[in-house]
Formats: structure tokens, C-alpha cells, sequence
């Protein structure tokens, strides 16, 4: 007896296909997504920014040009550092405008580990060095309006794409390559690392504070509206 012919069920194969090609797609868009949505690692080498108003030997970025010196250590994800911002910051700005203060600005990182591996303290430290680079007028601006724009603890932090639309709110542009190449990136962890110790404290933290050269503790910090008095 012939053998009967098999018929060819060519709706089931083209499902199939369909099914495997959509798979495909997505698998695609997926990793495409996560690559977009995760920075490339930092670079580790040391390039040290060249401005003047940047001090390469202790990484201070320099506002103003009073006889008293304040330097504030600060980490762009860290809390306390806004309430020192918030409590303290147009004060602060008061005294860099009327030329009492010279403020020197650290922006370092000890908190890439509260980012979800995206390293946002890093990148927003070496985001304030593009932009004292290419403008130092603008640092303090950039300051307050990251601070205003400040991640919590355990987010994924900004994008680099967000941080240079900060910096572009506040009149700089043209950095793209700076902050996305993390240009500066293995300065702030070189700075990071000499960043001194507050009186009674283990280790690094911030917002440390040194006025004059003289790192003082968080607690001898006085009221708002009396930091002069920290220069009397």
C-alpha cells in the first residue's frame, strides 16, 4: 500500500517563527535598555583638571576671593550634605558675594555604593570638575542646583544625560564628552582618599568642614544665619 503523503502544516511553522523572532526582539530590547540605562565603568586614570579656579593639589574648586577660607567636602548623594546646603548654602553664598569668604567646593565620592552600581557619586563629582573647567562661575550654581535635583540613597541616581541638563541649566554646555567619558573620574578618587577626618570621627564623611585649614566636627557647626562667627 503507498504510503500516505504528509501534508506540510506551514500555519504552525510560520507561528513558530513569528514566536521565535519576537523573542529575538525582545531579548534585544532588553539588553539594549540595560547597556543604556548602566554607564560604562569609570576610567581609573588621573587626569588632573586644569583651570584656575580649581586647586589641583587638594582638588578645592574655588568661588569667591575673600581673605577667610571655608572648604566643604561634600558628596552629591549624600543627605546630611543637603541640610548643610539647605540650612547653610545662601548664607554661605552671602558672605562668597560680599567678599568676606573664598569658598573651596570637594566634591568627592564615598557613596557609589548606594547607587546601584551606576556610581553616581562619582560621576556627579566629575560632572562639578567639567563644569568648573569650563566655567568656574558656575560652580556654585551647579552645586545648588544638583542639590535641589538630589537623588535618595539606594536610586539608581541621575543619568548623565540629567546632570548635563543641570549644567545646562545653569549656563554650561559643551562638557557631553567630560561628564559621559567620566574624564575626571579617577582625580575625585584620588581626592576622595585625602579627603581629612573630622575631630572624633573614624573615617571619612561628609559634609566635613574646614575653616581657615582647621577641620572642625559637624557639631561645633553654629546656628544658621551665625557661620561668620566660625571666622571671629
Amino acid at each position: 500500500m503507498a504510503q500516505t503523503a504528509r501534508k506540510t502544516n506551514w500555519f504552525a511553522i510560520w507561528v513558530t517563527l513569528g514566536v521565535v523572532v519576537a523573542l529575538v526582539l525582545v531579548t534585544v530590547l532588553v539588553v539594549s535598555l540595560n547597556n543604556a540605562a548602566t554607564p560604562k565603568p569609570l576610567p581609573t586614570e588621573v587626569n588632573t583638571p586644569s583651570s584656575a579656579g580649581i586647586d589641583a593639589e587638594t582638588g578645592a574648586i574655588l568661588v569667591g576671593d575673600g581673605p577667610d577660607r571655608l572648604d566643604t567636602y561634600i558628596d552629591f548623594m549624600c543627605p546630611v550634605c543637603n541640610q548643610f546646603e539647605q540650612i547653610y548654602g545662601a548664607e554661605i553664598e552671602g558672605m562668597v558675594n560680599d567678599g568676606s569668604i573664598t569658598l573651596g567646593i570637594h566634591p568627592i565620592s564615598i557613596l557609589d555604593s548606594q547607587s546601584n552600581g551606576t556610581q553616581f557619586s562619582t560621576r556627579a563629582a566629575n560632572a562639578a570638575y567639567c563644569v568648573a573647567a569650563a566655567d568656574p562661575d558656575a560652580s556654585l550654581p551647579f552645586l545648588q542646583a544638583m542639590f535641589e535635583n538630589q537623588p535618595a540613597e539606594g536610586s539608581n541616581g541621575l543619568t548623565n544625560s540629567e546632570i548635563l541638563e543641570i549644567a545646562s541649566g545653569v549656563g554650561v554646555t559643551g562638557i557631553d564628552s567630560c561628564v559621559n567619558d567620566g574624564t575626571y573620574a579617577g582625580f575625585v578618587t584620588t581626592m576622595t582618599e585625602q579627603t581629612p577626618i573630622q575631630p572624633g570621627s573614624q573615617g571619612i564623611g561628609t559634609p566635613t568642614i574646614a575653616v581657615n585649614g582647621e577641620v572642625i566636627a559637624n557639631s561645633q557647626l553654629p546656628p544658621a544665619g551665625s557661620l561668620a562667627t566660625l571666622f571671629e
